[in-house]
C-alpha cells in the first residue's frame, strides 16, 4: 500500500497525512517510520471511545488505546507484526481477542498532478439543503454514517434526478489542511457513474483550495472510484473493541 509517486512527492504526502492523523490521535501521538507505536490516548478520535485504533500510513503504524493496561497488552500482542500485517483482523484476533471490529478501511491520497477529473454536471448546494438531508434519510443510518457526508464542512456537489438529490460529495476540513472526502449515492441510482461525477467535482473544489485530498474506502467499489480519479493507496485504518477478559 505504498504511494506510487515520485520520491519527493510521496515523502511530502506521507508527512502531511501522518501529521493530520497524529493530531486526531492525541497530543502525544506520532508515527515512527518502520515501527508500530502504541500510545495511551483516551481522547483519541481514531476510534469509538474505549476502543483500540490502528492506522497505518506507509511503513509506520500508530495504535491508540484508552489506558496503560491495554497499552501493555497491545504492545505484547503486536510484537513481531509488521505494519502491513495489522490489516488482517483474523491474525490480530489470534493475539488480541476482540468482540467487534470496524474496518479495515483503505486510505488513499491524491496530489494535483495525479488528479484525473471526469466530465461533471454536479451543481453546488449548501450543506443544510433539505434535499441533501433527505438523501441521508433515504440511504439509511449505516450508509450515511459510513459516508460521513453529514460531517462535511464544504458545500456539497450534487446530481439530481427529477426533484431529488441522488448523489452528493464534499469534504470535511481536517488538520494540516487535509480534505477528507465524503460521497453518498442513493441506493436506487448506484452503478451509474454518479459517485464518480460528484466525487470529481468535490476533489476539484478541494484542490482549488490547496488542500491535500484523502479518500477513505472500505468497499472495492469506493476504491475503484478513487483510483479512477487518480488516488493512490498508502495505508488503512481499523478499530477494535477488545474483550474485557
Amino acid at each position: 500500500m505504498n504511494l506510487h509517486l515520485p520520491a519527493t512527492a510521496a515523502h511530502s504526502v506521507l508527512h502531511e497525512a501522518r501529521a493530520a492523523w497524529s493530531r486526531l490521535a492525541g497530543p502525544d501521538a506520532s508515527f515512527s517510520p518502520g515501527r508500530t507505536s502504541v500510545v495511551v490516548s483516551p481522547s483519541s478520535r481514531l476510534s469509538p471511545p474505549g476502543w483500540m485504533a490502528v492506522v497505518v500510513l506507509g511503513d509506520a503504524a500508530l495504535v491508540t488505546v484508552p489506558d496503560a493496561r491495554t497499552a501493555d497488552q497491545a504492545t505484547t500482542a503486536l510484537r513481531g507484526l509488521g505494519p502491513q500485517e495489522l490489516a488482517d483482523p483474523a491474525r490480530l484476533h489470534d493475539r488480541l481477542p476482540f468482540t467487534e471490529v470496524l474496518g479495515p478501511a483503505h486510505l488513499l491520497f491524491l496530489t494535483p498532478s495525479q488528479f484525473r477529473p471526469v466530465p461533471s454536471v454536479a451543481e453546488r448546494v449548501p450543506v443544510d439543503d433539505p434535499l441533501l438531508l433527505a438523501l441521508l434519510d433515504r440511504c439509511g443510518p449505516a450508509d450515511a454514517d459510513e459516508s460521513a457526508l453529514a460531517d462535511i464542512t464544504s458545500s456539497a456537489r450534487v446530481v439530481r434526478r427529477d426533484s431529488e438529490i441522488v448523489a452528493a460529495a464534499g469534504h470535511e476540513l481536517w488538520p494540516r489542511r487535509t480534505a477528507h472526502l465524503s460521497i453518498l449515492t442513493d441506493p436506487r441510482h448506484r452503478r451509474r457513474g454518479l459517485a464518480l461525477d460528484v466525487g470529481s467535482a468535490a476533489v476539484a473544489d478541494a484542490l482549488a483550495q490547496g488542500l491535500l485530498c484523502q479518500w477513505r474506502g472500505r468497499t472495492l467499489a469506493s476504491r475503484r472510484v478513487a483510483h479512477t480519479l487518480g488516488f493512490q493507496e498508502t495505508g488503512f485504518q481499523l478499530s477494535l473493541r477488545l474483550s474485557e477478559d
